[in-house]
């Protein structure tokens, strides 16, 4: 009688141990990555542009897993799936986590590609900005082909009219994402897309997005990164 009374007390303990572990945590991180039976599952977050783990999981038979954090505000996460020895590169997926409850499904045949992520505002936000990125990506690939073509034929005028069309792309697809920063300003994603996507656009808009974030974004990670980054720039634009 007094070993099962100590039992359940052990028992009572390790249950409140483990309730008092998860009280400190505001990030359940939940998925499933068909196919994926052996191997491990990293999240990780950037640090001085090197990633550093913030938790592993070991994936042996059951392709589920669960992850709990602790993180101070929104941020750019990133699943890093350990398929053991092989060639794949496609082992990285990016996404925005935000305090609350995350789901992540995806396929060991198309882990980047395949995934699908709820449970996040600002990731909704991202899904939508790659749509737009994937668009000017689409463009620029379709003029390298004619590019190609034109190459091979000598067509000197056709190369010309390539070189303006890519030009503008650019100049349309920074335009359109200064644009996206701006409307987001108020949100992590804004100065995240800026800093991520138009670093070396020029400093007057960046300037107009770091202005337009609201005084919780200013004062938020990626709204001092970009508070800052302007800062270093015009510093060295001034020593120039």
């Amino acid at each position: 009688m007094k070993k099962t009374i100590l039992a359940l007390f052990a028992a009572t303990a390790l249950f409140a141990c483990k309730e008092e572990h998860k009280a400190g945590t505001n990030l359940h991180i939940s998925g499933n990555i068909k196919g994926f039976k052996q191997g491990k599952l990293y999240v990780k977050r950037i640090v001085d542009t090197n990633l550093v783990t913030l938790d592993s999981i070991i994936i042996n038979g059951n392709s589920s897993f669960n992850s709990d954090l602790n993180i101070e505000e929104p941020e750019m996460l990133y699943l890093i799936l350990d398929r053991g020895q092989t060639n794949s590169v496609d082992n990285q997926l990016p996404f925005f986590a935000e305090p609350g409850d995350i789901t992540i499904n995806s396929d060991i045949e198309g882990f980047y590609s395949r995934a699908k992520i709820t449970g996040s505002e600002n990731q909704k936000l991202y899904e939508s900005f790659l749509e737009i990125k994937k668009r000017y990506t689409n463009m620029n690939l379709d003029l390298m082909e004619r590019n190609l073509e034109a190459t091979k034929t000598g067509n000197t005028q056709q190369l010309d009219s390539i070189e303006k069309a890519s030009e503008k792309i650019t100049k349309t697809r920074y335009l359109a994402t200064i644009n996206f920063a701006l409307n987001n300003a108020d949100k992590p994603i804004g100065p995240y897309i800026a800093l991520s996507e138009v670093y070396d656009a020029n400093i007057k808009l960046l300037d107009t997005i770091q202005k337009s974030m609201s005084p919780e974004i200013a004062k938020s990670h990626y709204g001092k990164m970009l508070t800052e980054f302007i800062d270093n720039r015009k510093k060295e634009d001034t020593v120039q």
